[in-house]
């Protein structure tokens, strides 16, 4: 029987306590199941689950466009630094890939899995050693080289080599 997304995510999260930056994305296109793996690994760890689109955007109601900017990582950091465990699992994470928001997706989820584990489910694909959002000619398109990532897919988990520190997303 093929291991389960959620079971995948589990042996990550065994592997990436010791490393600079604790984080696990689950990477699928929409409709895959991340959210059911995010549940599964909430119902099994107790970590809770964000909804990123939802909580941000709502503290974000109030803010100007440059406030949202220049605010979005550390609102993003207070709720997650609100829960009291040290998981937390990040679905619907789009928001952060908004154009008018300016800013690096993947260095903001890094940046936060420093003070805690993240898992974090990411709408995309991973081709040729590249994890990627969104279409080339969309708006939103953004491409990262997997190295020094903890990636699960439907298909398989990711592999990468004990992680060093790489000033790329620093």
């Amino acid at each position: 029987m093929p291991e389960s997304m959620a079971d995948k995510v589990l042996r990550e999260l065994e592997h990436v306590e010791e490393l600079y930056h604790r984080l696990v994305i689950v990477v699928a296109p929409t409709g895959s199941g991340k959210t059911e793996t995010l549940q599964c690994v909430r119902e099994r760890t107790g970590a809770p689950v964000i909804n990123v689109n939802l909580e941000l955007s709502q503290l974000m109601l109030d803010l100007t466009a440059r406030q949202r900017s220049l605010r979005v990582t550390t609102l993003l950091s207070d709720l997650i630094e609100q829960r009291a465990t040290q998981v937390v699992l990040l679905d619907n994470i789009e928001i952060l890939f908004c154009v008018a928001l300016s800013q690096d997706p993947l260095r903001i989820l890094q940046g936060l899995s420093r003070s805690k584990t993240v898992v974090a489910a990411w709408n995309g694909t991973v081709v040729d050693n590249h994890l990627i959002y969104a279409a080339p000619n969309h708006p939103e398109y953004k491409k990262y080289p997997i190295k020094d990532l903890r990636i699960v897919t439907p298909e398989a988990t990711g592999e990468s080599p004990e992680h060093k520190h790489q000033g790329e997303f620093e």
